[in-house]
């Protein structure tokens, strides 16, 4: 009787992870496209609020490809895992802040329309990437990692909208170049939460 129940229960999180290995697999692949979008569009129309946004994309890429790494592995990996995602997060955030304050002393403006239909696109798209995580994000530090990942992606892409629109209106540097840093700083708060977090399943 209890070797058929601990067989069961062996079946069960084994579909489980097959479902967290699909659903990860569909997130990376979404994220890695719109980085190399982002980091195009955001060249070409000079915005640091697509690249950043475009760096935060790649972050997510890296750390899905980690969280699918230890899908079937224990608390521990996973909870290593975490912490090397929040290092990315951390790493993106330090470049992300050298490249915004070294573009207030440039006087191209950006273009304001791409800025905001770019971020319209990675605003649909993660919002299919939340709307996957969703169902499974409390049932591990590792798929909460990338939930949080992702939600924060949600509030990015909103504003880098707005600073599109900004932009537009006051025709300046400003709004785009403000934005870059306020994803920055969502970046390093994100990071050290979800630092603590493994730190702590450790």
């Amino acid at each position: 009787m209890g070797e058929a129940c601990c067989q069961g229960k062996s079946e069960e999180l084994k579909d489980l992870a097959q479902e967290h290995a699909k659903v990860l697999w569909i997130v990376l692949i979404i994220n890695a496209v719109m980085f190399v979008v982002e980091i195009v569009m955001g060249h070409l129309s000079h915005s640091r609020a697509l690249m950043a946004d475009s760096l935060d994309m790649l972050g997510d890429t890296l750390a899905y490809a980690s969280s699918l790494y230890v899908v079937n592995s224990n608390l521990r990996a996973k909870a290593k895992a975490s912490i090397f995602k929040a290092g990315l997060m951390l790493l993106t955030g330090l470049f992300v802040i050298i490249e915004t304050i070294r573009s207030f002393n440039s006087e191209i403006i950006p273009t304001a329309t791409t800025i905001s239909s770019i971020g319209l696109l990675a605003l649909i798209m993660n919002g299919i990437c939340l709307l996957l995580l969703t169902k499974f994000k409390n049932d591990d530090i590792n798929f909460k990692s990338v939930w949080v990942c992702s939600r924060n992606d949600i509030i990015a892409n909103s504003a880098v909208i707005i600073a599109g629109g900004l932009v537009y209106l006051f025709t300046s540097k400003l709004p785009d170049l403000i934005v870059g840093l306020g994803i920055t700083i969502l970046f390093l708060k994100s990071s050290w939460s979800v630092f603590v977090e493994a730190r702590e399943s450790l």
